[in-house]
Formats: C-alpha cells, structure tokens, sequence
C-alpha cells in the first residue's frame, strides 16, 4: 500500500551477566535493559557455560567470586576456547588490590571495576568496550613475523619467547608487552601509550600496572633483561643497544 512504511529491527547486543549477589544483579539488569541491551543473568558458571553453547553474547560481565568457580578460571576457560575467546569481558568483583586487577587482566579480562561501581561508569566502558571490540585494530604488517631483540626471541605464531634459546613462561599481558615493544624497537613508549595499545584503553592514572608488569618481565627475562630500557620521565623501550635513560 502506497505510503506505508516498513518498520526495520535492529538486533539488540547481548550482553551475558554472570553475578551472584542478587542486589547488584539486579542493577546491572535494569541498568543494561534501561540501555536496550538484550540481557541474561546467570548466579552460577554451570548456568552461565550451558547458557553459552547455544548463544554467544556480545560481552560478559563477569564477577570474580562465584559459588562454583571463580572469575579468573572462567576467563581462562573462554580465552582457550576458540568459539568464545573473542567475546569481551568486564570483570566486576569487590576485591580491590592492584595485583586482584593485574591477575584479572593477565587471565584475559578487558576491562575491570571494582565494586561498589557507577551505573554511569559501567554503561560508559560497556559502549566503549563494545566500540573497540566492532572495530578492527590496525596493526602493523609484520605482527606475525618472528621478533628478535639481543638473546630475545619472540614468535607470534606459536605464542612463544625465549632467552638464549631457553623457554620463558610469560602471562599473557606480560608476553603483549613484550611483543608490542619488540615490534617497535627503540621507540620510547609513555606508560599511557603502553596502557592504550596492550590493554586496549586508559586505566584513569593506575598506570603503575604497567611499571609492575615490566618489573616481572624483567625478572623473567633474566640476563636479558638488559634490553628492557627504563627511559626516566618518559617510559619504557626494547633495544639492543645502550640509550640515555636521563
């Protein structure tokens, strides 16, 4: 009929809400459903896992502290799995220590907020997380190429680093740190940067997440840690050779 008008729909994102305590559970829902966000809530990861093999959400809002596991195990689980590993994930929990945060990153967290949370903050790195996770990141054209930087050897293909051809074991924020500062050898990078381009976005001044990560890194690294160059007042670079770090 002439003049009509066909009413499109647009698919609501599905975010997965996996939270115990029933009170912020029931923010985080109203919260989400107010944003026209498409939401389920689970209070266990066995409910949460079964829920996942038949729909893949856009994100997970993910707490730490569960009756039948813990955040940290689940992150893990979804970074090893291939059909979830790309799915982003905001760890919510009470726990407040830098190293509770740091531990959640390695494991594979994108984002993480410590309780009691803002609606507004949470809304915010939810719009922002899933802005990045729709955009394609530009990396540099030899991100597969294998790295070499002294007696450091990094190969991106199997997700391995060694020193002087003996293994080292890094976490996974530890080994994207390395890759990232080896890809841009000699380049000094502020702590900011180094924030924005491995986590992926600014961490409101705990910067010093990154300065505790080059300290392990380093410790790792052993003798090779030679090549991990403190540039004082600015950051952090990889190189063979001596710089002025005053």
């Amino acid at each position: 009929m002439q003049g009509d008008i066909q009413a499109w729909s647009v698919p609501m994102e599905c975010i997965y809400v996996v939270e115990d305590d029933v009170s912020i559970q029931e923010i985080e829902i109203i919260a989400l459903k107010n944003s026209n966000y498409d939401v389920q809530a689970f209070s266990c990861a066995a409910d949460f896992f079964a829920a996942l093999k038949t729909r893949t959400p856009q994100l997970i809002l993910l707490d730490i502290m569960l009756p039948d596991a813990d955040g940290n195990t689940i992150t893990r689980t979804l970074r090893s799995n291939a059909q979830w590993s790309h799915i982003p994930i905001i760890m919510i929990t009470a726990k407040t220590t830098e190293m509770d945060m740091i531990r959640g990153l390695d494991n594979g967290a994108d984002d993480y907020i410590r309780k009691p949370f803002s609606v507004m903050e949470l809304l915010s790195r939810i719009r922002a997380l899933l802005r990045r996770a729709q955009t394609p990141a530009q990396m540099p054209a030899d991100k597969y190429s294998v790295c070499r930087v002294g007696a450091i050897m990094l190969d991106p293909a199997r997700h391995y680093v060694c020193v002087h051809d003996t293994p080292v074991n890094l976490t996974h924020k530890e080994y994207d740190l390395l890759h990232y500062l080896m890809l841009h050898e000699g380049l000094v990078f502020t702590r900011e940067v180094l924030m924005q381009a491995v986590w992926g976005f600014d961490f409101e001044g705990e910067s010093r997440t990154v300065d505790m990560h080059i300290k392990t890194l380093r410790q790792k690294l052993g003798d090779a840690s030679c090549y991990v160059h403190t540039v004082r007042g600015v950051g952090y670079c990889v190189k063979s050779d001596d710089i002025h770090t005053a």
